[in-house]
């Protein structure tokens, strides 16, 4: 077993020479210095090896609390143990509150020595089990950088980058990808911290986020990055803290993968679908016109056979010229242009006019349409048409979902910052486990009650993108037979110069 060593500071050398005898009988290796600046020399060449210091506080030159300031400032770890004889009992008290371990009083015996050695010497070998235990808990995520394995060579052949950092923020491993992805050469990234190596602003906070976390149920965030100016690349980023057993966070771990030409082809698709429903729009609106000139028998007299069948072309080439405008804002909601003009405006104006647009057809179908007026009437920072659209697309579907004799309500208040709309219908409700999937495009809730209803299945993702763009939010709740209630929340103008026009 290795022995222990111990450093004895004092000026005296009858001290010097005592302590060697009394410690030395017990197996201990002793070290001597006469002076605090020997003493501080022997420390900076050996502090590893030292255990235990005792430490004279009344000595000639350098005192014995500049000493001890100066080993807790360079060596913090070291136990020390101060020797008093003229200095006060207050010198050894203030001592302690420095930093020092235990005090002695001259003059002693040798067994006082030895049981206050003894017991520091007990806290040292505790104090290096626990600096061992917590290096082999730490020491897994450090060795992958090092370690010449079979993973780093997968790591290193993967198409996707992975970047890894311990605790500290430091980068311990990444692979070409990672570098090539991210644009920062590869020797930029291993072994500098991440806030150091110029990583994207969003990346480089959710890293930060992800080693803060102490929450055990955060697992990771995944997220859409852009990088570059010139040559901008489209990245997905996978990020998660990595944990050790006992759940504490010691590192994290970032997969990168490139989606620029998914996002390429995602925009050649959308302007695909904007050209064709454009080519297309022209000719069917003309067709539309041309079967209502024959309906309404302008071109001469039709039989009830041949009106049955023209009312029929009419209400597909409706639904077709409906699909058309729907992927049209679509792909202008995808192009960032869907919402051009922003202005103070009430949403009772809105309401009403939406209102006023649909009792036509709520009376057709016999459909109680309700709008209740506010006792607040909250003004909103927001594009005209787009609210318009969103509000037009709900009333009509509470419409057209709720049987005859049914109730279609709109109600507006304010809650916190915020203006809240509630459509409420007595329809069909929706089952629990499409309502997760009803802001889908393109996604129909497909029931014998809702076969012959017409639709592109892309409103309500209209709908919520527009919201999302005026930074509000929607939901829905509903019970299947009793009816749907969709809540939209939008922030309310708070600017003192804002009125409505």
């Amino acid at each position: 077993m290795e022995r222990a060593k111990i450093l004895v500071i004092d000026d005296e050398q009858i001290m010097r020479d005592g302590c060697c005898r009394i410690l030395t009988k017990n197996g201990w290796e002793v070290f001597t210095a006469e002076n605090g600046k020997q003493g501080l020399e022997h420390l900076k060449a050996h502090s590893e090896e030292t255990d235990v210091i005792l430490l004279d506080l009344m000595m000639p030159g350098m005192s014995g609390m500049e000493v001890l300031e100066q080993i807790r400032t360079h060596h913090p770890d070291l136990l020390v143990i101060v020797i008093t004889g003229y200095a006060t009992v207050e010198s050894a008290v203030e001592a302690m509150k420095r930093g020092a371990y235990d005090f002695i009083p001259k003059p002693f015996t040798p067994d006082q020595l030895r049981i206050v050695v003894r017991r520091a010497l007990e806290k040292r070998t505790l104090q290096k089990e626990a600096e061992f235990l917590r290096r082999e808990r730490e020491r897994s995520l450090r060795d992958v950088a090092t370690e010449k394995s079979k993973l780093k060579t997968i790591i290193h052949c993967m198409g996707d980058g992975v970047l890894v950092c311990d605790r500290e923020g430091c980068i311990v491993l990444s692979n070409p990808a990672a570098s090539r992805m991210l644009k920062i050469p590869e020797d930029s990234l291993i072994g500098n911290y991440i806030n150091q190596c110029h990583l994207n602003s969003e990346l480089l906070r959710t890293i930060e986020e992800s080693l803060r976390a102490k929450d055990r149920n955060y697992i990771s965030v995944s997220q859409e990055l852009s990088i570059g100016e010139e040559e901008e690349t489209y990245l997905r980023a996978h990020t998660a803290p990595v944990r050790n057993d006992l759940g504490e966070t010691i590192g994290s771990v970032t997969v990168l993968q490139d989606i620029s030409h998914l996002k390429e082809l995602d925009k050649m698709k959308s302007e695909f679908i904007a050209m064709v429903a454009h080519e297309l729009r022209a000719p069917l609106a003309a067709v539309e016109q041309q079967l209502t000139v024959i309906l309404n028998r302008m071109a001469g007299e039709v039989t009830e056979k041949q009106e049955q069948l023209l009312s029929r072309a009419k209400e597909r080439t409706k639904g077709l010229l409906d699909l058309i405008r729907d992927l049209l804002d679509l792909s202008k909601i995808e192009a960032g242009k869907m919402i051009q003009y922003k202005e103070p405006l009430t949403l009772q104006e809105v309401i009403q006019k939406v209102v006023e647009l649909m009792k036509t057809e709520a009376e057709q179908k016999r459909v109680d349409l309700q709008f209740i007026p506010p006792t607040q009437n909250p003004v909103i920072h927001a594009d005209r048409n787009g609210m318009e659209g969103v509000f037009t697309n709900l009333v009509s579907n509470a419409i057209k979902y709720t049987p005859e004799g049914g109730k279609v309500q709109i109600t507006l208040s304010e809650e916190g910052g915020f203006a809240k709309v509630t459509v409420s219908d007595t329809g069909i409700g929706i089952k629990k486990e499409d309502l997760q999937r009803i802001f889908d495009k393109f996604y129909r809730v497909k029931t014998p009650q809702t076969r012959q209803i017409v639709g592109t299945g892309l409103g309500l993702s209209i709908v919520k993108s527009i919201v999302d763009a005026h930074l509000g939010s929607i939901s829905v709740e509903s019970e299947e037979g009793k009816g749907t209630t969709f809540t939209v929340l939008l922030p309310k103008e708070s600017g003192p110069n804002f009125h409505p026009c």
